[in-house]
């Protein structure tokens, strides 16, 4: 498995990293401790991936995506998706290792 991204996430981070005026920047993705469930998602942009980093490619011209090893335990799988609705609007990480996740979809347990 792997993680995935599917249409609108690859495009909303092609238009952010156009507003940024960074378009070689690599999307780094990962989990650390927090949240209201324990665990938390992180997203930022950087210029150069870490050397044991998992790297996927979305799309063309591609999105790079980099994941650190350990986060890469717990976003095995998961679909990063973008909403936009009247309610809400932001990346959205389907998990299936997450055994619950918050109402705000930032942060999960196992």
């Amino acid at each position: 498995m792997a993680v995935s991204m599917t249409e609108s996430a690859i495009k909303r981070v092609r238009t952010l990293k156009t507003k940024r005026q960074t378009p070689e920047a690599i999307l780094r993705v990962g989990v650390r401790g927090g949240g209201c469930s324990g665990l938390s998602y992180f997203m930022d942009f950087v210029e150069v991936p870490e050397e044991k980093d998992k790297m996927f490619e979305f799309g063309e011209p591609p999105v790079t995506v980099a994941v650190d090893r350990k986060s890469y335990l717990f976003l095995n799988g998961t679909e990063i998706d973008f909403e936009q609705t009247m309610m809400k609007t932001g990346f959205q990480f389907n998990n299936p290792v997450a055994g619950r996740s918050c109402s705000c979809g930032e942060s999960f347990t196992l």
